[in-house]
């Protein structure tokens, strides 16, 4: 797994304008997946970011890079916590939340759709998407939004930009210990 390949998935979430992203990882036999996780850590950790492989298969690794600090208020919104409850989550930390999500992925014959509360979707959208993921969609981007066209729109165009400067920092030179910031310091507007 590349620096440039994280920065491709994640850079909303390394400029802190995004609480998490989840993207697949090929694992080539041999290779060890888990120093580079390890690795990756070491260089996020300081950053206020944190790597996780939430569900492994034999040829690839799903991982999730989030700022623990942006899942924890998230988490604590009134319709996240019912969402979490209603799908058997005990709710008791965000630590605990996560092990719960991971244990969902692992078992759930259906992809757990509650995942997109550890990604920073509008919980009205998660639960919308949960009840049809077909009707009343106004648009579409990183989610399906429901309810505020107008921000998710904006939002999207936000998440594109960044992702776009990022790659091009990257290119000229930029390495990923400085385009990951610190959680509440943005490196670049969008």
């Amino acid at each position: 797994m590349s620096e440039q390949f994280v920065i491709a998935h994640c850079s909303p979430t390394l400029a802190g304008i995004k609480t998490g992203n989840l993207f697949p990882v090929k694992v080539k036999k041999g290779a060890d997946i888990n120093e580079e996780i390890r690795s990756l850590n070491r260089v996020l950790r300081e950053k206020g970011l944190r790597v996780v492989p939430v569900k492994r298969r034999a040829d690839s690794v799903l991982l999730y890079i989030y700022r623990p600090s942006f899942l924890e208020k998230d988490l604590q919104d009134p319709e996240a916590l019912r969402i979490l409850k209603k799908k058997g989550y005990s709710c008791k930390s965000t630590v605990n939340a996560l092990a719960e999500l991971m244990r969902h992925m692992a078992a759930d014959e259906e992809f757990p759709h509650e995942v997109g509360l550890f990604l920073g979707y509008p919980p009205s959208d998660v639960q919308s998407f949960m009840d049809s993921s077909r009707k009343g969609v106004k648009c579409t981007g990183c989610w399906k939004a429901y309810s505020n066209k107008e921000g998710a729109e904006e939002t999207f165009r936000k998440y594109k930009r960044c992702t776009e400067k990022y790659k091009l920092l990257y290119k000229k030179g930029s390495p990923l210990t400085e385009l990951a910031v610190v959680t509440d310091t943005p490196a670049v507007i969008f």
